[in-house]
């Protein structure tokens, strides 16, 4: 395992003693795991939802065949950046500064024992479809049709109409108002409303994928840095 290449004061920026202590003690977290466990991947995911995550985190934190729990820290790009060293006289062990310069964006660290087949098959197949939140870009057309309003209770009219929908009641049942073969909900590349998401979870139609892709890899026993996608 390449040693680290020395300890070193890292420079925070000038703020109150409290936040500069909390700083100091997350990035001699990020550098414990680092020591603690054979590999990290950086990783990064669309659509995040607290709930979905909170799976990924639960996976990784029971033990492995050793005994070693993983890790995941996510949310502090600049101070992951900083934990690992950004150039060659900051890295805290070699190569690590080939993974600081791609945190960036939605992404996330893990620190793991676990056999490399394993972590990596995990996430080839970890994707779920979920209801989409106000501001998502719609990855499709979404269409309604008059068979989709006239399964929704006739209570559901003035909702659907106050959410743009061109709809009445007839003889008892919802429907599209005369003239109106179908209704487009949403177009590819549209940013959703508050109000179009709405829509699309009474009709219960999920557009957004949770998912979680692994970026890099890099090796503790001979400071390996690998790109994966």
């Amino acid at each position: 395992m390449p040693k680290s290449k020395r300890v070193r004061v890292v420079a925070l920026t000038q703020t109150d003693k409290k936040n500069r202590d909390h700083k100091s003690s997350y990035i001699e977290d990020v550098r414990d795991a680092i020591n603690s466990h054979d590999s990290l991947y950086l990783f990064s995911y669309d659509n995040m939802r607290s709930s979905k995550f909170q799976n990924v985190r639960m996976h990784f934190r029971e033990t492995d065949m050793e005994g070693k729990a993983s890790r995941i820290m996510l949310g502090k790009n600049k101070l992951l950046q900083i934990s690992l060293g950004r150039t060659a006289e900051e890295e805290f062990s070699e190569n690590l500064r080939h993974v600081a310069k791609l945190i960036s964006g939605s992404v996330g660290l893990l620190f793991t024992s676990r056999p490399r087949d394993e972590v990596e098959e995990y996430f080839s197949t970890l994707s779920e479809t979920d209801f989409a939140r106000a501001g998502f870009v719609s990855p499709r057309q979404v269409i309604i049709t008059p068979e989709m309003v006239a399964s929704h209770p006739v209570s559901m009219v003035e909702q659907f109409r106050k959410l743009g929908m061109p709809v009445e009641v007839k003889n008892g049942r919802v429907c599209m108002i005369p003239g109106i073969e179908q209704h487009v909900l949403c177009k590819e590349g549209q940013v959703l409303s508050a109000e179009t998401c709405k829509c699309l979870v009474h009709f219960g139609i999920k557009i957004t994928e949770f998912k979680v892709s692994l970026i890099c890899r890099w090796n503790s026993s001979d400071g390996a840095f690998e790109m994966l996608e």
